[in-house]
């Protein structure tokens, strides 16, 4: 088995990757089996999204707080682990946005595409599904689309449903919505389109995230899932993703460490 060490550019982190290279040897990403992320789960979010054309399964060993998508660091038995593990086939969002001057920004979210408010006051939002006006007027803080994996997340922490990697949907979720009033969002097919307007951009303007990728200003967002693209993540057979959406529904929280 090739593996490919990276990592986050901590002390800790980089002495762990040189303990693991020596041990197991080193090859580089692009001739490796399996890529080993060292890091949190921003980190491995970032190596899923460097990686994304080597479609290469990525082994993330946690060196963060939380950890979802990681596993623990141990320098024992590291092939037989990935043997093992539960291969994960994550379908990401696809964003696109269009500012006022009409350039578009389009990128890739495996956790979520969030629109959020850019300065004070709330954002007026207009959401279309499918080329039908399903909410004239949301004014809000923001609204995120999310994937299972990213569900969650931010998502999550936005009182939005946790969905099953199987569920096949995505999650829209509304933060801090104002009119209507507690209106939380819901679970869409996902085969949906979905289109969200700013109706006051010079007054109201907003910014959107796809991941760690920035779009300012923007006037109109369309998110749709990438329905023929899987990203590979591996996960430790001992602590699957199923056990780990369970202990975030019931409130078992943990550090995946």
């Amino acid at each position: 088995m090739k593996l490919a060490f990276t990592s986050f550019p901590l002390e800790k982190n980089l002495e762990a990757k040189k303990e693991l290279e020596k041990k197991y040897g080193t090859h580089k990403p692009e001739d490796a089996d399996i890529i080993v992320a060292l890091g949190g789960d921003g980190f491995v979010l970032k190596s899923l999204h460097e990686y994304l054309k080597l479609s290469k399964p990525i082994f993330g060993m946690n060196f963060g707080s939380v950890g979802f998508l990681m596993n623990s660091h141990s320098t024992e038995n590291l092939e037989e682990r990935i043997e093992k593990a539960q291969l994960l086939k994550l379908k990401p969002l696809i964003m696109k946005t269009i500012n006022p001057t009409g350039q578009e920004v389009r990128a890739l979210a495996i956790n979520e595409v969030s629109i959020r408010r850019e300065k004070y006051q709330a954002a007026k939002l207009k959401i279309e599904i499918d080329g039908v006006t399903r909410m004239e007027e949301l004014v809000c803080d923001g609204v995120m689309a999310s994937t299972a994996v990213g569900s969650t997340g931010y998502n999550y922490s936005a009182s939005g449903p946790i969905i099953p990697l199987e569920g096949n949907v995505i999650a829209l979720t509304a933060v801090s919505s104002y009119k209507p009033r507690h209106w939380r969002g819901g679970l869409l097919f996902n085969k949906a389109k979905i289109k969200i307007t700013n109706i006051n951009p010079s007054k109201r303007p907003i910014v959107a995230h796809a991941d760690h990728i920035e779009a300012k200003d923007v006037i109109s967002i369309e998110i749709e899932m990438a329905d023929k693209m899987e990203i590979p993540l591996l996960l430790d057979n001992d602590h699957t993703l199923e056990d780990r959406v369970y202990s975030e529904m019931f409130g078992q929280n943990k550090t995946w460490i």
